[in-house]
């Protein structure tokens, strides 16, 4: 369902984000707009006085846990540099190019396979397979949307409020498998993992399911946000690689979700992010958003 469908289906939706974008940008604004969101999209009262569940803390550390390197850790081109310095280059997907503008782009120097995207944002990815096939005018057409939108406005996830909007070309990655190119997203929680999740069927005909898992890798019983996958995952190979790497890079952070890709046999980082979910997606049951809850530690504001 696109954000149309949604504010048609929920009218309220529409009145509280429009009021997000005009509210003044201060912790006190900000949370007031966090209550009304949490309100509509989880329908319950947002408790951040005494938080408990794992989505009720995740709001609480966007309002008082804004350490300025964050905005650089959500930054697809910056936070590389971070990456490789705390585990090396070996484990990133080479940059193209990078620019301000997509009528800078000279697609003549990309090679005829790519991936774009913008620096700044979550989602909108152009995927080319085949530089000759590539529409062009479609493509701007999403990056420039991609460009325009102010992230940090929709769910105040503020360490996207000052990341500057750029275009990033990134090298093609496929996994000769033909088993998909899957996420392994880890949990990690004062830099110790405590849970996984695999994000498979990741397509235009297919439903992408979400599985979790245990730090042994054992079968967690319960969704948050999409279907379990009928199918039968088997721990990834450099599985154990990528909880230490995923554990050094969360260093000192209360909470951090660290995401790879394991191709052909070789670990690649994929993104650092702060709010799974944004903090807005129901667990079912919803025992496991307070055991989630019980693995953060809250810092001092």
């Amino acid at each position: 369902m696109n954000i149309i469908d949604k504010f048609k289906k929920d009218p309220s939706l529409f009145m509280i984000m429009s009021l997000g974008r005009v509210l003044p940008d201060t912790v006190g604004c900000d949370a007031f707009y966090l209550k009304l969101l949490y309100k509509n999209r989880m329908k319950k009262k947002l408790e951040l006085t005494n938080p408990q569940t794992y989505n009720e803390k995740l709001q609480w550390l966007k309002l008082y846990n804004r350490r300025p390197e964050y905005t650089m850790m959500v930054d697809k081109f910056r936070v590389k540099e971070y990456v490789a310095s705390v585990i090396g280059e070996d484990y990133i997907i080479p940059t193209l190019g990078i620019w301000e503008r997509f009528d800078d782009i000279d697609f003549d120097k990309l090679p005829n396979q790519f991936v774009l995207k913008c620096t700044h944002d979550s989602g909108g990815l152009v995927i080319c397979k085949d530089k000759t096939k590539l529409d062009k005018a479609k493509a701007k057409k999403q990056i420039e949307r991609c460009l325009k939108r102010k992230y940090f406005l929709n769910t105040r996830e503020w360490p996207y409020k000052d990341v500057l909007p750029r275009i990033i070309a990134e090298k093609y990655m496929d996994d000769e498998s033909g088993n998909g190119l899957n996420d392994y997203k880890f949990f990690a929680f004062d830099g110790i993992v405590k849970a996984m999740y695999i994000a498979t069927d990741r397509g235009a005909d297919t439903e992408t399911c979400f599985d979790y898992f245990d730090r042994d890798f054992v079968h967690l019983p319960f969704r948050n946000g999409y279907s379990n996958s009928q199918k039968k995952l088997v721990k990834p190979e450099n599985y154990e690689k990528m909880i230490e790497l995923a554990e050094r890079l969360s260093r000192d952070m209360p909470h951090a979700r660290i995401d790879f890709y394991n191709i052909n046999g070789k670990v690649y980082f994929g993104e650092i992010t702060f709010y799974h979910w944004s903090g807005m997606k129901p667990f079912e049951p919803q025992e496991w958003d307070y055991k989630f809850g019980d693995w953060i530690n809250l810092p001092k504001r």
